[in-house]
């Protein structure tokens, strides 16, 4: 990868901006598409888009969302200690003894998972996994207004951790799901932008806010039937099943450096499915299939049903430890996953028809 697009990726992936706070990682992202893209904006949801002006009789629109989950501010006791609550969904075990970044009153704050020593606890309450309300966050006050001089009731925020390189390309992170896809999609326009042949048509990279805590389709909704296209191509994570304990059977096989996922089934247009993957298949960019008989619990969904119906797939990474504050990813997928949008966006030709007959 890029070293400017490895330096850009990791400020993106250690700020904080969990859901319905995603406006410090959306500042860095169109500062960086406001180097070759045509426009940048923003809306109410906080969505943020970077269009490439094209002729052409379809719009393409590549997404991923932005946000990632977190925590909230739900309760200040007498002594200081901050009860709170999840945003999106966790695995409570994750918590237990980490660090914590709070977006407070003037700036960050830290604090620690607080929960009661193992040498205090019976017998039944140490074999008991932890949940959320056995939990609070410790910032070092002393007393209920100290601590809120400090935070308020709903402040955000994340498990205090930072990129990692790891060896074979690979990165460690929390917010890997899914600020890649928001990456993705902007590497994407920027090959699109300064590569000798540019798309066939006019191109969005969008990057989408709420995804983690959406049921009627968060921020990408909104923004799909605003800019109307004919076509999307959502990016988002998928399971890596490439290590021990997974059934391959059940999960499927999907392997960190194997290239990226293609989504079939729900929320997909099965014509777009077989263009993507011709597409990877002349450009020789190697890829799996993942079959989706239900909902994808992605911002396909939002997409394909908005407004009159947009034709939708979904590219997916591997993602291996998902929603944890160290999930890990390879490079070269992400790399080849943004030429393959590209490659796709430089064949969307005006004779293009993903309607199924």
């Amino acid at each position: 990868m890029r070293r400017e697009s490895l330096e850009f990726l990791t400020r993106l992936l250690d700020t904080p901006g969990p859901s319905a706070f995603e406006s410090a990682p959306a500042r860095i992202w169109r500062a960086e598409a406001e180097r070759f893209a045509d426009e940048t904006d923003v809306d109410v949801s906080g969505n943020s888009w970077a269009t490439l002006r094209r002729d052409g009789a379809h719009r393409l629109v590549l997404a991923g969302h932005m946000d990632e989950i977190g925590v909230m501010v739900s309760y200040v006791d007498d002594d200081g200690f901050l009860s709170f609550d999840t945003i999106g969904g966790w695995d409570t075990q994750v918590f237990v003894g980490q660090r914590v970044t709070l977006l407070g009153r003037g700036g960050p704050v830290t604090g620690v998972v607080g929960k009661k020593a193992i040498h205090l606890m019976e017998k039944e309450d140490r074999e008991r996994v932890s949940k959320v309300e056995d939990l609070w966050i410790d910032i070092g006050a002393a007393s209920r207004e100290e601590a809120l001089e400090q935070v308020r009731i709903g402040d955000p925020g994340v498990l205090a951790s930072t990129v990692l390189t790891f060896p074979n390309g690979r990165i460690v992170s929390r917010s890997l799901d899914n600020r890649i896809g928001s990456f993705v999609v902007l590497e994407a326009l920027r090959i699109l932008a300064e590569g000798p042949a540019g798309p066939a048509c006019p191109v969005s990279a969008i990057a989408t806010t709420r995804e983690e805590i959406a049921s009627g389709g968060g921020g990408a909704r909104p923004l799909a039937v605003r800019l109307d296209p004919t076509v999307a191509i959502v990016v988002d994570v998928t399971h890596a099943t490439d290590y021990p304990g997974i059934e391959k059977r059940r999960h499927g096989d999907y392997r960190l450096g194997a290239g990226p996922v293609l989504s079939r089934g729900a929320a997909v247009n099965d014509r777009l499915f077989t263009r993507l993957a011709e597409t990877a298949e002349a450009e020789g960019i190697p890829y799996a299939v993942e079959a989706a008989s239900k909902d994808t619990r992605t911002d396909a969904e939002s997409v394909f049903n908005a407004g009159r119906g947009i034709a939708t797939a979904l590219v997916s990474v591997p993602n291996r430890y998902m929603h944890s504050p160290n999930e890990m990813v390879a490079l070269e997928d992400l790399e080849r996953t943004a030429q393959l949008l590209a490659a796709f966006a430089r064949r969307l030709d005006d004779g293009a028809d993903f309607i199924p007959r």
